[in-house]
């Protein structure tokens, strides 16, 4: 309590600011989550169940912290973008991450019955984060290719190995034997001439992962104008310049008719190429 003599404890908190006008990102992993799936029966290579449950926690994340832009995931993984700008917790690191962190893993417990409502959580989740730091649009947009990269070259590996163990017959340590040293082609081949599995036609969701954004959209506001302000504007327009100097002088000052209205999506497509940032310039403002 302040003015107590032990008040003076406060002195040894550390303060540990993030630097200003950089990109935060923060992001959390699953702890222990390959025992969690194993002793919950999560579907392999990908539980649609579980991916969903992840994708909530995101969002319930994002509808918190209004300064998160975007946010992707796979498996247990979830990367979240503060705006250059974000002021939040005046940038205080342990108290974003902490914070961050602790939601994620309490929405995920809170609505765990609601994706497996017949499975029973045996005990609780936990999730362990950190928050890295970019200077530039370019490091936040290779941080993301990187993680969708990640995406494509762990899934492809579970697709193939579950395929040689739950239709191929073969033990796990006889998959993993199979796979050893193998590249992307031979995983294709492995998976369309002993399976006919066309690995181009699984699911984007578990192919490219989720991408949580904050989309902006503007609508046009009703200005109602009365009469006379209606007149002034078709006098601007189409009388002489006596016309527009009389308009100007009695036309209200001019107001932004816009209205920015965002909502959040849950999206499964390529965030590596252009065109994804192209058409939402605002995330990286």
């Amino acid at each position: 309590m302040a003015g107590t003599k032990y008040a003076y404890v406060k002195k040894f908190e550390l303060p540990d600011p993030l630097l200003p006008e950089t990109y935060i990102v923060v992001r959390l992993d699953g702890h222990g989550f390959h025992r969690l799936s194993q002793d919950h029966d999560f579907t392999k290579p990908n539980d649609e169940r579980a991916l969903q449950l992840m994708d909530h926690a995101a969002r319930d994340i994002m509808n918190e912290f209004k300064e998160v832009v975007l946010a992707f995931g796979e498996s247990d993984e979830y990367s979240f973008l503060f705006r250059k700008s974000a002021a939040v917790y005046n940038r205080r690191h342990a108290k974003i991450l902490s914070t961050i962190t602790s939601l994620f893993t309490s929405s995920y417990v809170f609505n765990w019955a609601r994706y497996f409502p017949e499975t029973r959580l045996l005990y609780p989740p936990s999730f362990d984060g950190r928050v890295i730091l970019y200077p530039s649009s370019q490091e936040v947009r290779d941080y993301f290719s990187w993680r969708q990269a990640d995406t494509h070259i762990n899934n492809l590996y579970n697709t193939t190995f579950w395929a040689l163990v739950q239709q191929g017959g073969e033990t796990t340590t006889q998959a993993h034997a199979t796979l050893r040293g193998t590249v992307s082609k031979t995983k294709h081949e492995i998976l369309f001439s002993r399976f006919g599995i066309n690995y181009n036609k699984v699911s984007e969701r578990y192919r490219k992962g989720s991408i949580v954004v904050r989309e902006e959209s503007s609508e046009e506001q009703d200005v109602s104008l009365n009469d006379d302000q209606c007149t002034n504007r078709l006098t601007e327009s189409d009388d002489g310049a006596s016309g527009v100097k009389e308009g100007r002088m009695n036309q209200p000052k001019a107001r932004d008719t816009r209205k920015i209205k965002t909502s959040i999506s849950v999206l499964h497509c390529d965030i590596i190429g252009k065109e994804f940032w192209d058409t939402r310039p605002w995330l990286l403002e």
